[in-house]
């Protein structure tokens, strides 16, 4: 790697993938959101949320808050998102040198709230910032949710920040999630770098690495770069750091299409988000629906009792061919109609419900997660909403490679029959789940999630309840 440096003359790696705050791009809106966010917390009496894709830039601008945050702010940082209700407490009591040791959760609390007054007295305010928020049992959300209640007659003592990926949204919209989405009042995003910034985020990387020399990125390698990695920050940090080492390995200064191709094969990146193809029932049915009505249209007036003509008989089966009308007041108007002969009444059963549309097709999906989908939908209807299994993974439907890997690696570790795939849309996104055994209740999901092999836990496991799946 030195030699890669010293070939472009840099100082350091421009595009290290752990957060280094010298290297905090302010622009495609970066800056202003950072600005924001400090307003926000020292400002405000809510929760703060901010939300953003895996790779988008949340811990780089978390490390940017601790930071910029104002001297009479005292930050704490929560990096490990599987602590329990009563560790999140003991972790936070070991920042503020609060002694824990043999402590009921009451008097923890008590304690916690005696030491924010006094802090708050000295004229200090206090905030939390949790990052991989998404990833925190429900038991632990619901204890970020009560420290939110400690306050003084006149303000919060605790100001709170959640830095989670999109899932978070699916989790907050369940029911038993409603006091804490209330208590949420400021809501942030980062969203991906538009193909238009990603020249300029490579610069400014390469400048504060300490590079000199004229861009070594061409515009075709820059838009391979935006298209490749769909604008996640971190996904240009790779692509550009493995386009910099090909071309020092090709002994050339300019970083082209073909090192960029070069480094796309070796990154292996899996799409973000997934088209779905275009539905064509909808507008099947829409002009079904209109064919019917003027169908209709036309025999209601063939019908109407004219006051010089004599209305001539339809065949009976004429009529039974024609559907039902989807217009209750058009079908009424007709069984009202005095001359209208018996053999043309018209029939009253109601419209038969729509169709439903078909469930997803899994056929874009690997071999193993199809397997995984049907142990899913076999074990189902056979558990109840009270019991719990362990969230392993969730990720947009799109990924299906990172899916059928993750589900490899998995299989080889656990027992693979415990392990299961579902898809879901609650959050407005197709989104997959892959999910780990079948449990009584909390106390047994949690103990078996420690016990999960530590290149599982990497991934940041949380107990679930059935109920939220149903």
């Amino acid at each position: 790697m030195s030699l890669y440096l010293e070939h472009f003359g840099l100082r350091e790696s421009p595009f290290r993938i752990t957060p280094h705050t010298d290297f905090f791009f302010t622009g495609a809106n970066r800056g202003p959101t950072l600005d924001a966010l400090i307003y926000a917390i020292t400002q405000d009496e809510g929760i703060v949320k901010v939300t953003g894709e895996v790779g988008s830039g949340k811990t780089m601008l978390c490390r940017m808050l601790l930071e910029r945050l104002p001297a009479d702010v005292e930050s704490l940082y929560l990096s490990n998102p599987s602590l329990s209700r009563s560790e999140i407490l003991g972790a936070i009591a070991d920042e503020l040198g609060i002694p824990a040791d043999g402590k009921t959760t009451h008097s923890m609390i008590r304690t916690l709230q005696d030491a924010l007054v006094q802090r708050y007295a000295d004229g200090k305010r206090v905030v939390i910032l949790i990052d991989e928020a998404h990833a925190m049992p429900a038991e632990s959300l619901e204890e970020i949710r009560l420290l939110s209640n400690l306050e003084s007659k006149a303000t919060k003592l605790l100001q709170i920040a959640l830095f989670a990926q999109p899932e978070i949204e699916e989790r907050l919209a369940a029911n038993d999630m409603r006091q804490l989405r209330e208590r949420i009042t400021q809501h942030f995003n980062l969203s991906p770098l538009k193909p238009g910034e990603v020249g300029s985020y490579l610069e400014f990387r390469l400048r504060a690495a300490g590079y000199h020399g004229p861009n070594p990125f061409t515009e075709r390698a820059v838009e391979q770069i935006a298209r490749i990695s769909e604008g996640l920050s971190r996904r240009i940090n790779i692509l550009a750091d493995k386009g910099l080492l090909a071309a020092y390995s090709a002994g050339t200064h300019k970083v082209d299409s073909g090192e960029i191709q070069t480094a796309t094969h070796d990154a292996r990146f899996s799409p973000l988000l997934q088209k779905a193809p275009f539905n064509y029932r909808p507008l099947l049915w829409g002009i079904g629906s209109g064919t019917i009505i003027v169908l209709l249209a036309a025999i209601a007036f063939s019908l109407w009792p004219k006051p010089q003509l004599a209305l001539p008989a339809i065949p009976a089966q004429v009529i039974a061919s024609q559907p039902a009308t989807a217009e209750p007041h058009l079908a009424a108007s007709l069984q009202a109609t005095p001359a209208e002969p018996a053999a043309v009444q018209r029939p009253t059963q109601a419209l038969p419900a729509a169709t439903p549309l078909p469930a997803p097709s899994h056929e874009n999906f690997g071999p193993l997660t199809r397997d995984h989908f049907s142990q899913f939908e076999a074990w189902q209807p056979g558990t109840t909403r009270e019991r719990y299994f362990i969230q392993l993974l969730a990720t947009d439907a799109g990924s299906t490679a990172e899916i059928e890997n993750f589900l490899i690696r998995a299989g080889k570790l656990l027992n693979p029959e415990e392990l299961r795939a579902y898809r879901s849309s609650l959050s407005g996104r197709d989104r997959v789940g892959v999910i780990y055994g079948d449990y009584p209740n909390r106390e047994a999901a949690t103990a078996a999630m420690r016990a999960l092999p530590e290149a599982i836990r990497q991934a940041h496991p949380y107990p679930r309840q059935v109920a939220k799946l149903q």
